[in-house]
């Protein structure tokens, strides 16, 4: 692997800003294999070099994984100057410039939200190409039928002229309280999916994605990182192999 400049890898790392990570070199603060360096741009190999900024190990990674869960009034993107975005959720050290979030959930919707610092995962993941199953727990204004399972199955609905991928509809001893599973994501599809069947959704949340569950301990508005193997099964399901 190249090398990298100290204060590009520390800031990449989350360490803070090029001017913090320049104060903390001067003071003597960093070690690189447990030599002080004091130059910001010195160069190493992230991959062999043993990190330390005031004796804390600091591991390399090269992309990072944030589960979210998203509540209700929070839109789907990072920056947005006619609401709140989702990443204004994330506590101080979660917080980045590349963060990217993969699929989009409603505003008014809740539930499992994933982001990455990594292109090709999300690109995979969100493509039909790969058939990545999103699972989603809805209530209804009227009970759902088991017509609305067979067209939902049968891939003969459309939205905007285009046939929709074949979806699974569960439907509980309530049956305005469904589980629907997607395999693909258009605009705001579960709404109108069921209003192409007469009825109106009154609460979404999604409960999975992929190889992910959403944690019962995790409230709306929290996160926390993908455990290694949750990063495993989520490059596993798209064809990709997670770097070390």
């Amino acid at each position: 692997m190249a090398k990298e400049r100290l204060d590009k890898l520390l800031g990449h790392l989350g360490v803070g800003s090029r001017k913090e990570i320049h104060r903390l070199a001067k003071a003597g603060r960093i070690r690189v294999d447990g030599q002080v360096v004091t130059d910001p741009a010195f160069k190493l190999d992230p991959r062999q070099a043993h990190l330390e900024v005031d004796g804390t190990p600091l591991a390399y990674q090269r992309h990072f994984y944030l589960l979210l869960h998203k509540p209700a009034g929070y839109l789907t993107s990072t920056q947005d100057p006619s609401g709140l975005p989702v990443t204004a959720l994330l506590p101080p050290q979660w917080q980045r410039p590349d963060w990217m979030p993969v699929g989009r959930l409603d505003k008014d919707a809740e539930g499992l939200l994933l982001l990455t610092t990594d292109g090709e995962l999300l690109h995979r993941l969100t493509h039909p190409r790969w058939k990545v199953a999103k699972r989603y727990y809805v209530e209804l204004a009227a009970p759902a039928t088991p017509a609305d399972a067979i067209a939902f199955a049968s891939g003969s609905l459309e939205l905007d002229g285009q046939p929709l991928r074949p979806a699974e509809l569960y439907i509980g001893p309530d049956a305005r309280k469904v589980e629907l599973i997607l395999r693909e994501g258009r605009f705001h599809q579960i709404k109108r999916m069921f209003a192409a069947r007469g009825n109106q959704v009154r609460y979404l949340r999604r409960v999975s994605f992929g190889p992910l569950e959403l944690p019962p301990d995790l409230p709306p508005g929290a996160c926390r990182p993908l455990f290694p193997q949750e990063v495993a099964a989520l490059y596993q399901s798209v064809g990709l192999e997670a770097e070390p």
